[in-house]
């Protein structure tokens, strides 16, 4: 299938994205998360295309080819939502079927609670609700020790200098360790080294982390999500407990919850034609 590369500028950042399906298809975006790029959606992007749908796979700021801010503002959330607006503004839509994994699905969340006239249907991949974060961020000591490097991607230069150390054997690691076995290819893994090795490229993407700890979003009066909401959760997560995805379920007006047992974070490397087939049911059964 032929993916299509582009560049479009939002209001502060050239982004880079990847394309495929019919141009006069549903619009759906696809958020990729930490530290992957638009390469973590290869196994969803054929099936989605494939169907009829009009995919857009962007680079997040801070990510692989797309522009790199030095501030670390510029990874507020508030503005990576924007982008996700120019997205669609680009693609001749008003509105998308957005799909978020790990930090593209804490964007998703944050875009169907502020602008949820943009947002068709949402599908959230392994990251909770933000409000369900904080709470049980503040009173679960399992959570707090699962987000341990959280805190440590606050301090200045020294995450940036482990991740690269020994060929980015650190970055590796968290990736080939974390998920199920055989779940990354070598070719994948080199794949994400030459994404990383971009300059700028890994500072950037801790930037995120930063941000969310230093810089404060728009104070909005209602954090339910009105939009229909489907939660893909792997439950092998290293990180994140799935206590908190029946409670991310219940910030959602219209939101089900579909676990899989024997998947890790890498929900969608891990079980790709399970989670094609949750996605499509759900996107398809408008």
């Amino acid at each position: 299938m032929r993916f299509d590369h582009d560049f479009i500028r939002s209001t502060e950042v050239t982004l880079h994205l990847v394309q495929a399906g019919p141009p006069d298809g549903k619009l759906v975006i696809l958020l990729h998360g930490f530290p992957e790029f638009w390469y973590g959606w290869h196994k969803q992007i054929p099936a989605l295309a494939g169907a009829g749908y009009r995919v857009c796979a962007p680079d997040q700021r801070g990510y692989n080819l797309s522009e790199k801010p030095g501030s670390i503002a510029a990874y507020n959330l508030d503005r990576l939502a924007e982008d996700v607006l120019v997205l669609i503004s680009a693609a001749g839509r008003d509105r998308a079927f957005v799909v978020g994994h790990d930090w593209g699905a804490a964007v998703a969340w944050w875009v169907a609670i502020k602008f949820p006239h943009v947002v068709q249907k949402l599908v959230i991949l392994n990251v909770p609700h933000p409000v369900v974060a904080r709470r049980f961020a503040r009173h679960s000591a399992e959570q707090l020790l699962r987000s341990w490097y959280i805190a440590f991607f606050q301090i200045p230069w020294l995450p940036e200098f482990l991740m690269r150390r020994n060929n980015w054997l650190a970055a590796r690691n968290m990736m080939s360790l974390s998920s199920l076995p055989n779940t990354f290819t070598d070719d994948d893994i080199e794949r994400y080294v030459r994404s990383w090795s971009r300059p700028r490229a890994m500072r950037s993407m801790i930037n995120w982390y930063r941000a969310a700890g230093r810089t404060r979003t728009a104070r909005l009066n209602d954090l339910r999500v009105h939009v229909p909401t489907r939660i893909i959760w792997g439950v092998n997560d290293i990180a994140l407990s799935r206590q908190l995805a029946p409670l991310s379920r219940e910030m959602c007006d219209e939101g089900d919850l579909f676990f899989l047992e024997q998947a890790s974070h890498w929900v969608q490397h891990d079980e790709p034609e399970r989670v094609n087939e949750l996605i499509l049911d759900f996107l398809q059964n408008s």
